[in-house]
């Protein structure tokens, strides 16, 4: 028996040295190996980036170029909304210009609008929507203003006309300021943050960075109610907020709000009765859902996209940090998505907006839907 063992191996031995019979193989003869693609590391999803999309700004010239890029908003596939924090020369010494705050890309990520002359009026514009209930398509921008004036703008669509302003001049000039008072007005913002609008026009801002809750306005800009208070820390009650940070409404009206610096979301009602939360989601700045009800929600930590359920079970998540004409993303801000089903996404500290487009037989599970619109009777 040990004879014919030996001569077994001898004779495999020689059947892999024989030409044709590499010991190596290319994986095509392994089962459910056709198509197989090779090398990749995923951080694209099913997405391929489109390379060199974005482009600089007409007045980018002598070292200027993009500051932070804070958010955009998709009017159509040919008009990407897109606001930053002005323009910079990054080399040393670094110096920052206030323009450019405002501008409009088509669909090859030219600048063919810049809205200049609003830059007076702005210092920190933070993100940008489109009421998605508003026919007019107005354009909306949270005014984060730092040191000076905190704003909720309403735009025309055109950007030509300003249609509401709200925000009280004299607003707290730092957060121990704005913290000191835990009852501020309806228009007294302490660094307002995100935006989320309701199905009969009344809409809701994330008030804030200093302030620490939700307040419900009608489509006039009129005062509604408000919820939340501050509280700090992993054993922060439900209701209490540290930077509040991404906010979307579902198809029952249900409220999601990013609590950024507590490491989680919390659902409430559109009215302010807590639900529910989902702990342990580092740093949530932009919480979007799409179309099929999935919760997407962007970390600007980790640098990724996350998926959810409205369980909040996390389904799947792709991206990492990394160069613009790799796909990487430099702490992502704000998301989304046109008709055609591309992808934008504004990296605060790239300076960039990636677009991203389907890959060729992507997974539709795997892709984010259009914005969430709920149909009205």
């Amino acid at each position: 028996m040990r004879l014919e063992r030996v001569g077994v191996a001898v004779a495999l031995v020689l059947l892999l040295a024989l030409p044709g019979c590499a010991a190596e193989s290319d994986g095509s003869s392994l089962p459910g190996s056709a198509g197989l693609v090779k090398g990749g590391d995923g951080r694209t999803g099913e997405y391929d980036v489109v390379e060199g999309w974005w482009k600089a700004a007409p007045n980018h010239a002598d070292g200027w170029t993009w500051g932070q890029v804070a958010g955009l908003a998709v009017d159509s596939p040919d008009r990407i909304i897109v606001v930053t924090r002005g323009d910079w020369i990054r080399a040393e010494p670094r110096q920052t210009r206030r323009e450019n705050f405002i501008v409009v890309a088509d669909g090859d990520g030219n600048i063919v609008e810049t809205w200049n002359q609003w830059d007076s009026l702005l210092t920190l514009p933070h993100q940008v929507y489109i009421n998605p209930y508003d026919p007019e398509r107005s354009i909306w921008i949270t005014e984060s203003g730092g040191a000076g004036q905190h704003l909720v703008l309403k735009l025309s669509n055109d950007g030509t006309e300003l249609l509401m302003k709200l925000g009280n001049p004299d607003n707290p000039r730092t957060q121990e300021e704005a913290r000191a008072n835990p009852n501020p007005g309806p228009y007294e913002f302490g660094w307002p943050s995100t935006l989320a609008f309701l199905p009969n026009g009344d809409f809701l801002l994330a008030d804030g960075y200093w302030n620490s809750r939700i307040v419900r306005y009608t489509a006039e800009g009129e005062y509604v109610r408000e919820w939340g208070e501050l509280g700090v820390g992993p054993n922060a009650p439900p209701g209490a907020f540290n930077l509040l940070h991404g906010t979307a409404v579902d198809r029952e009206g249900r409220v999601y709000q990013g609590d950024r610096r507590n490491s989680r979301i919390q659902v409430f009602t559109e009215n302010g009765e807590f639900i529910e939360e989902w702990p342990d989601i580092q740093d949530p700045v932009n919480v979007y859902i799409d179309e099929n009800d999935a919760v997407w929600v962007l970390s600007a930590a980790l640098n990724q996209i996350m998926k959810y359920n409205r369980d909040g079970v996390l389904q799947y998540f792709w991206g990492t940090w990394g160069l613009n004409w790799e796909g990487g993303l430099a702490r992502p801000h704000q998301m989304d998505v046109d008709e055609d089903g591309t992808l934008y996404l504004a990296s605060y500290d790239g300076g960039w907006v990636n677009k991203f487009v389907p890959k060729q037989g992507a997974d539709p599970s795997k892709l984010i839907g259009r914005p969430l619109i709920v149909e009205t009777e």
